[in-house]
């Protein structure tokens, strides 16, 4: 597919970054870095995990030394649990190990998890060092690589320990997607169907025609087929365009803002997935998965408050559905879930703040102060009943 690149420019003057996007690009990574770092980088720690590294890491490192890097490579375990503070103690200690200083840089080469930690990790490192962000899943293309937000999980909440430190590029190659399995991949879609849900039924329904088209049981097969690998960086393209108009306008989430080009409009669906989440110990759920739910939840809640009409709130039923079957939530106690949200870090003056919608691509920002806890419980046991 023909490269292209997303450029983020913030409103209040902080420094701007490219991110690029097209196929195979992985390869010219340490030119990339280079470019992005300039020439007085001269170490580069890549922060990933065996599972990506097995089949990526030599490619980057390899690409990095030729570029005239010193690289070295931490790996951490895979998945969301790992994303802690043990971990960004071990991580930060190998950075002096290696002898990283304050113009070399940290890479973080995987999924979410990874470049969250990889990310918080750097913003501390010496009070913070140059960080790239080399997305391999779906999710973190779209999302968590985009827009600066680094954190780690703690007993008190998701992502409630962190700090905005924007990368200096983020590298985008879609041709590591035909790796990927069929539950990241629904993961990262339902990320999509999030953006569609909030900006709007052009780029909502460019996420629907996809996946009628191509099955997400169908698409490593079909991924080296040259229309799909143009059309699945088409639609990486447009996410990562929406959500950088959002980050752009308000880089650090702003806690008075309430317009609908607020930051937190990015958290729609996020309340409730950050409680499944939780209830069941980061282990059940992609991070994806768990917002899917939380779409849902988000819609039913709008309709039973007269904010959102039934036929939009149906589109993204059929919309989510399409993904495939998402892990059953039939054994999770709805009261254990209504009691974690107590812990979302988007709690404001102690109130929590919830992205609803009064159609697709309107979002508004409401307080639970306003929602009745009956409503709560009627749209959560509406989405464990469907």
């Amino acid at each position: 597919m023909k490269s292209r690149s997303v450029k983020i420019e913030f409103s209040n003057g902080a420094s701007g970054y490219e991110i690029a996007i097209g196929d195979p690009l992985l390869n010219g990574c340490g030119d990339w870095a280079r470019k992005c770092l300039g020439e007085d980088a001269s170490r580069s720690v890549i922060v990933s995990n065996p599972t990506v590294f097995e089949i990526y890491g030599k490619l980057a490192e390899n690409s990095l030394s030729n570029a005239g890097f010193n690289v070295s490579h931490w790996l951490m375990k895979d998945g969301e649990e790992h994303k802690n503070f043990r971990n960004v103690e071990k991580t930060l200690a190998f950075f002096s190990e290696s002898g990283l200083t304050r113009t070399d840089a940290v890479i973080a080469l995987g999924g979410g998890v990874v470049g969250d930690l990889a990310g918080f990790a750097a913003s501390i490192y010496m009070r913070g060092v140059g960080f790239l962000q080399v997305p391999t899943t779906l999710l973190a293309m779209i999302d968590s690589s985009v827009g600066g937000k680094t954190g780690v999980n703690a007993s008190f909440g998701k992502n409630t320990i962190g700090a905005f430190h924007q990368p200096s590029g983020v590298l985008i190659d879609p041709a590591v997607l035909s790796t990927l399995p069929s539950r990241e991949l629904a993961a990262g879609f339902c990320e999509m169907i999030k953006h569609g849900a909030i900006s709007g039924k052009k780029l909502l329904m460019k996420t629907s025609d996809f996946l009628a088209e191509i099955p997400l049981d169908g698409f490593s097969a079909n991924h080296e087929k040259g229309d799909l690998r143009v059309k699945i960086g088409e639609l990486i393209a447009a996410n990562v365009n929406f959500k950088a108009s959002i980050v752009a306008g308000d880089e650090r989430e702003s806690s008075r803002r309430t317009d609908s080009k607020s930051r937190k409009i990015l958290n729609f669906g996020h309340t409730l997935a950050h409680a499944l989440e939780k209830v069941t110990d980061y282990k059940y759920f992609k991070h994806g998965e768990a917002v899917g739910y939380g779409i849902l939840y988000a819609a039913e809640l709008s309709k039973s408050l007269a904010l959102c009409g039934k036929e939009d709130v149906k589109l993204l039923y059929d919309v989510v559905h399409r993904v495939g079957a998402l892990p059953t939530v039939a054994n999770i106690d709805p009261h254990e879930v209504l009691e974690a949200f107590r812990f979302d870090k988007k709690l404001v003056a102690g109130s929590l703040q919830m992205i609803l919608l009064k159609g697709i691509g309107q979002p508004v920002i409401v307080d639970s102060s306003d929602i009745p806890k009956s409503a709560h419980s009627k749209a959560l046991k509406r989405l464990l009943k469907v």
